[in-house]
């Protein structure tokens, strides 16, 4: 059986441990009690004190460590480890490379995280800004060593101020953490403790396969944007550097949408720039059943294109950080009948009831005003049922008191098959107000020209 080795006495000599003198190399071997949870690196050093301690030849050479903490250590002596296998069987722990100087020539820092992670799950991690992400060797929960710095003569390059630890997994919450998240600026040679931790997510009903081959998934999109983008929001202009365009997707299609793209390695940005989906922080979460935003180092982001019942639980998170929303919006449903649907002529027309400056059945009828202040009239086009917005709480029109509620009159007539039809009904503060148009047939009307 195998397990983390934190004892010295399940390392054996030139079993799981092996000391080449000529190579002044340590080398750690997968076999018998050593498995893939591997060793930590102070039970690593340990053992080496025991064995130049008992053994007459490896005395004979300088010895291989300098221990600075439990979980620091330095490659000393000319000595180094045998080969990667050997470094990522390392636990608990970093270490430097030293010339004869005492000058690092390489640094390892050991990436812990802290929280639960399924077995199975793959967490990875990025270097820096431009970089490539990379797996961790195992999957579960993080104990590796993970290779920050090399000098000229070993990798040239300096990572020790970027580290980005993620997992996403499909229908599970996404874990993130940086460097920020546990107070330092800047990595050296010793362990990190990193909190990432992963849960069922329930905003993810359907398969991947779903997302990819149908609509509306298929026709929205991700943009980034060099300049802000104004949205106007309850009469003010707010600024947003990503849009996503929703395509009459439902906020929690639209989750879903996004949660797969950000677990894409490839570009994932409609417009001319480049976002590699699984290096994009997390740009939306659920509170209950309300979808938010999160801003970011890009800017603020926001959805266009979105249901009209859906209005009243979208909070966008502006180019400020600053989370904005629409005054309360209602909807209402003016649903056809089968008249009206079948007459390609009919048209169809919202009144208020009675506002102080005229009411239906009057030459001075006002029509209700939808959200983005178009009037409520226009073309049933076939539709069965039409889905319009209302500004309950700032529309004023003909006079009416905002955020009360609005009794209207719904019209509609078509030509070859539908008669004349009106209906009442009140917009109350709701988004599941509704009014039926159902027309009788039209069994006289005639235009043989």
């Amino acid at each position: 059986m195998t397990y983390l080795i934190v004892d010295p006495d399940d390392l054996t000599d030139t079993e799981e441990i092996v000391i080449d003198t000529a190579g002044k190399t340590v080398q750690l071997v997968k076999v018998d009690k050593l498995g893939d949870e591997g060793v930590t690196i102070k039970c690593t050093y340990s053992k080496l004190k025991e064995l130049w301690k008992s053994n007459a030849t490896y005395i004979k050479f300088p010895f291989p460590m300098g221990p600075i903490t439990d979980e620091q250590f330095e490659m000393v002596n000319g000595w180094d480890w045998k080969d990667n296998t050997t470094r990522y069987l390392l636990r608990t722990g970093g270490w430097a490379l030293k010339d004869t100087g005492g000058v690092s020539q390489e640094e390892w820092a050991g990436i812990v995280t802290l929280g639960t992670i399924g077995a199975t799950d793959q967490a990875y991690f990025l270097q820096s800004a431009a970089g490539s992400v990379a797996n961790f060797q195992l999957t579960g929960p993080v104990n590796q060593a993970v290779k920050v710095y090399g000098d000229g003569s070993h990798g040239a390059f300096d990572y020790r101020s970027f580290m980005k630890v993620y997992c996403r997994i499909y229908a599970k919450s996404y874990a993130f953490s940086q460097l920020s998240d546990i107070g330092v600026s800047a990595l050296t040679y010793q362990a990190y403790r990193f909190p990432l931790a992963n849960a069922t997510d329930i905003k993810v009903t359907h398969a991947d396969s779903v997302v990819t081959g149908s609509q509306p998934y298929l026709s929205m999109s991700l943009t980034w944007y060099a300049a802000p983008q104004a949205r106007n929001i309850g009469g003010t202009n707010r600024y947003f550097h990503t849009i996503i365009a929703a395509n009459q997707g439902t906020a929690e299609q639209v989750y879903e949408y996004v949660d797969y793209e950000l677990r894409l390695n490839s570009d994932i940005d409609a417009g001319a720039g480049e976002q590699i989906g699984k290096k994009v922080n997390s740009i939306l979460r659920f509170v209950g059943d309300t979808l938010y935003t999160i801003s970011g180092s890009e800017g603020g982001i926001f959805i266009d294109d979105y249901q009209n019942a859906d209005i009243n639980r979208l909070v966008f998170v502006d180019d400020t950080n600053t989370e904005r929303t629409y005054p309360y919006t209602a909807v209402i449903s003016i649903n056809m009948g089968d008249n009206l649907i079948a007459d390609s002529s009919a048209k169809y027309w919202c009144y208020y009831s009675s506002v102080p400056s005229g009411s239906y059945g009057t030459a001075d009828a006002v029509l209700v005003t939808d959200n983005d202040g178009l009037p409520m009239t226009g073309s049933v086009a076939g539709s069965g049922s039409i889905q319009r917005s209302f500004a309950y709480d700032t529309n004023t029109d003909g006079g009416r008191a905002s955020g009360s509620e609005a009794p209207i009159t719904a019209v509609a007539i078509g030509l070859a098959t539908s008669q004349f039809v009106k209906n009442t009904t009140t917009i109350a503060r709701s988004i599941a107000n509704s009014v039926a148009l159902v027309s009788a047939l039209e069994r006289t009307y005639s235009n043989p020209t």
